[in-house]
């Protein structure tokens, strides 16, 4: 039997500190060759619309899960179906709006675990919506941040998100009048927006800073302005594969110069030791955030095993008239 998962109880089980063992785990995998990730592909559909999909196998563990989700007329729908390899079982279906905020977030979480510096203290946050949030949570769970600072375009979401993600955290979030204003001086700067121009300017950053970008995921859109990249010693991605197809903020800041290409580096390589991240306290690091299929099957395997063990979701007799055999 097929368990279907709901939004709800996506909630009840899956947590930040869990996300982000399950990200840092899974990329460690990928760099061994253990997992295997097929890039996010869309088709236009009429009207405006789109439908995404994207795929990754655990060969270690055993399954494989794909992401698709449609976004149509302003409204997003993710699912999650995760299968058992030996046995070729559809085990769940996953409603996934809730675990893909988690799983970017985390990933931001292991990026930031990884590369910025240790004693970061001051955080930014540019974007005031739901991946804001768990980016906050994601960077605040691995890293002992004092304050924080965030901006958004409408003045009442950001008090409204500063008030909100200060009770959460326990870490003081002070809203801010301007993009400029929230990163000058802060350690780590995440953008969670959905802006096609530059939301953050490299005069702006301070040495030593850590970013995390993970708002612009088309060719043609950018968080992130040509010096604030020129300004990253270490420029780390999810894939360069699927970054060539759709990172804009390096795509548009490179120019077409294929050797910007050879210096960029895979986080997941970075976790598992095979290549350097940061190696002074003052160099300026960068996390290109696209989101892999890695990761969706990363949170799928800890949500499914947890809705077993607390018997959570709802049994769907899918084939259950097949013919056995």
């Amino acid at each position: 039997m097929t368990l279907h998962i709901s939004e709800a109880e996506v909630r009840e089980v899956l947590t930040m500190p869990l996300a982000v063992e399950a990200v840092e785990e899974i990329s460690r995998k990928q760099a061994t060759g253990e997992v295997v990730v097929h890039p996010r592909r869309r088709f236009e559909l009429p009207g405006g619309g789109f439908f995404h999909y994207m795929a990754a196998a655990d060969y270690a563990q055993g399954f494989v899960a794909m992401k698709q989700y449609t976004y149509v007329r302003g409204k997003l729908r993710f699912l999650v179906p995760l299968y058992e390899m030996t046995t070729g079982e559809l085990l769940a279906l996953i409603e996934a709006d809730y675990m893909g905020q988690l799983r970017t977030g985390a990933a931001s979480g292991v990026a930031t675990k990884f590369l910025a510096r240790k004693d970061a203290r001051v955080a930014a946050i540019i974007g005031t919506g739901g991946q804001a949030r768990t980016q906050l949570e994601a960077v605040a769970a691995v890293r002992k941040l004092e304050t924080i600072r965030a901006y958004g375009r409408d003045a009442a979401k950001r008090e409204k998100f500063s008030s909100e993600m200060s009770e959460r955290l326990g870490i003081p979030v002070r809203p801010c009048f301007s993009a400029g204003e929230a990163v000058r001086g802060a350690d780590i700067v995440s953008t969670a927006t959905t802006a096609s121009q530059p939301v953050v300017s490299g005069a702006d950053l301070a040495p030593g800073a850590h970013i995390n970008a993970i708002g612009a995921n088309h060719a043609h859109k950018r968080e992130l302005d040509d010096e604030a990249v020129a300004s990253a010693d270490v420029i780390v991605v999810d894939s360069i594969e699927q970054s060539r197809q759709e990172a804009g903020d390096l795509i548009i800041a490179f120019h077409g110069d294929e050797i910007c290409w050879t210096g960029v580096k895979k986080l997941s390589e970075v976790v598992a030791g095979k290549v350097t991240g940061r190696t002074s306290d003052t160099e300026v690091t960068l996390f290109k955030s696209n989101g892999i299929a890695s990761w969706d099957l990363a949170v799928a395997m800890k949500v499914f095993a947890l809705a077993k063990e607390k018997k959570l979701g709802r049994e769907l007799p899918l084939w259950a008239d097949a013919p056995k055999g």
